[in-house]
């Protein structure tokens, strides 16, 4: 009953704290302006970490007193890097602050949580069959070490609408479950007020029906925050005489975070670029670039982290030995590294997964039929009209003959192009004709009927040759095409028609 009424005020004020943080966000440059490696095409205030650094401050100052959560010493060492953290991104937010500083910064409070909250990183545990990695003289660095990473962990999944956010709430409803299976009522206490906390951010931050875009970001001022949160728990909660879960065990908790920032950091060492450079081959960027929705990408992650999750509790639970989960964690990190490494092979695979699950991609661009040949375009357009004659948006039909001759005549194609303008709504709309379509097809010709994306030749490893192995030129190279046939809907008007005239020869990408 006491966590119910606990998650119930902190989810009010967290929603409160973020609706008032965004209205004063114009008037003290908190706004994050669209630009560089960002993705969002709309200026945003970047409050998200107000209505975290509420959260804490009710749970301590409201609540501790009913319950006795936390001893004192926790609780300063909690507050004390939770505000420092807060307002050094809050200053990063609007100044930029060199990455040098925000290191510095983030090593002190590391300290302070050690000599101040007594939290210690003490121990790997046993990483090796009969082999315990305690840390001695090593312990204080490797803390500061791990608290710095998994404060930058979150900051650089914070890269899409809601994904950061989801990511740490599924991170914390398992580090609750551990927690709870410990009895460690305070730590339960804890994660239960940060989940109400991320609730009310991702009410703003997260798209669904009625919020196409995110109203607020988390910001440096979120992230960091919820980054040494993040440290203090799994720190805390994996130490002692009687942890409540392994080291490694951390490490399946906030297995997609951090599987991403180290594999983006060795990529760019690889590369021989500077690691904390920003770009945008997160895998986040990654699923964007193959088409993927927003909200698709958010739960794919999600989901993923959920799945690398239970299997760190499970291993927990079932008592697998330590170092088996550890070198199984290793395996699923080489294969995520492998894949991430080379993203023009990595793009093209997600789409054709988009395509076999049939998500609707926001490359869409419209519908693809071919190939015919000459003398049966007049049905199949007719066939294809049947479908479009019942649609309420505007589109251009074009039907090409290529020169080349295929030897059963098939040359004839016909793409009908959609101004969809990334309107998730119009795309499905798009993907339901295509499959009309198909099934209006069956039976009576033999062609393809798919839907008509925009090819991008950084994620094609045929367009170029130097991402190639032996081969000088793309072998898809365009071919010439005439316009034997163009129609246009605008505003329910049709215009244009007509069977047989051409319109000059033009290139057109191969199907």
């Amino acid at each position: 009953m006491e966590l119910a009424v606990l998650f119930g005020v902190c989810l009010l004020i967290s929603g409160v704290a973020i609706r008032l943080g965004s209205s004063l966000a114009d008037y003290l440059g908190i706004v994050d302006r669209p630009g560089g490696h960002k993705q969002h095409e709309a200026s945003t205030p970047f409050v998200g970490g107000v209505g975290i650094l509420a959260v804490l401050l009710s749970l301590f100052f409201l609540f501790e007193p009913l319950f006795g959560f936390f001893s004192l010493a926790s609780l300063k060492g909690i507050l004390i890097g939770a505000l420092v953290l807060f307002l050094t991104g809050l200053a990063d937010d609007i100044l930029h602050l060199s990455f040098k500083l925000r290191f510095v910064v983030q090593a002190t409070v590391a300290l302070s949580m050690i000599f101040v909250g007594g939290v210690e990183l003490l121990s790997f545990g046993e990483l090796l069959p009969g082999w315990r990695f305690d840390l001695g003289v090593l312990s204080i660095p490797l803390t500061i070490f791990a608290t710095v990473g998994l404060i930058n962990a979150v900051n650089m999944i914070d890269g899409i609408d809601g994904l950061s956010g989801s990511l740490s709430l599924v991170s914390l409803a398992l580090v609750g479950q551990v927690a709870f299976f410990a009895n460690q009522g305070p730590y339960v206490a804890l994660v239960v007020a940060l989940i109400a906390g991320l609730a009310g951010f991702l009410y703003y931050n997260l798209r669904y029906p009625g919020n196409k875009r995110a109203r607020v970001f988390l910001g440096d001022n979120g992230s960091m925050v919820l980054g040494f949160l993040f440290a203090w728990l799994f720190i805390a909660l994996s130490q002692g005489d009687s942890p409540a879960m392994t080291p490694v065990t951390a490490l399946w908790l906030f297995a997609l975070p951090l599987m991403d920032t180290v594999g983006v950091m060795l990529r760019r060492i690889w590369l021989r670029k500077s690691p904390f450079r920003p770009d945008r081959h997160h895998l986040h960027h990654l699923f964007v670039r193959a088409g993927y929705r927003v909200c698709d990408v958010v739960a794919f992650a999600a989901f993923a982290q959920l799945l690398l999750g239970l299997i760190g509790v499970g291993g927990l639970l079932l008592r697998v030995p330590e170092y088996v989960m550890f070198w199984l964690f290793l395996c699923v990190f080489a294969a995520y590294f492998l894949l991430i490494l080379r993203p023009w092979r990595l793009v093209p695979g997600l789409r054709r997964v988009s395509r076999t699950l049939g998500l609707p991609s926001v490359q869409v661009r419209g519908i693809f039929v071919g190939y015919v040949r000459r003398e049966q375009f007049p049905d199949l357009l007719g066939l294809i009209g049947q479908q479009l004659g019942a649609t309420s948006y505007d589109y251009q039909l074009s039907v090409y003959q290529m020169d080349c001759s295929a030897t059963d005549g098939r040359n004839v194609y016909c793409v009908v192009n959609v101004p969809v303008n990334g309107d998730e709504r119009l795309i499905g709309k798009v993907q339901r004709d295509a499959s009309a379509i198909k099934k209006l097809l069956i039976g009576r010709f033999d062609v393809d009927v798919r839907l008509f994306v925009r090819r991008q030749g950084e994620n094609d490893l045929r367009t170029s040759a130097g991402n190639t192995s032996g081969r000088g030129h793309d072998r898809r190279s365009a071919r010439s095409s005439a316009l034997i046939y163009s129609m246009e809907r605008g505003g329910g008007t049709i215009t244009g028609g007509g069977l047989g005239f051409e319109i000059g020869e033009i290139s057109v990408p191969p199907a």
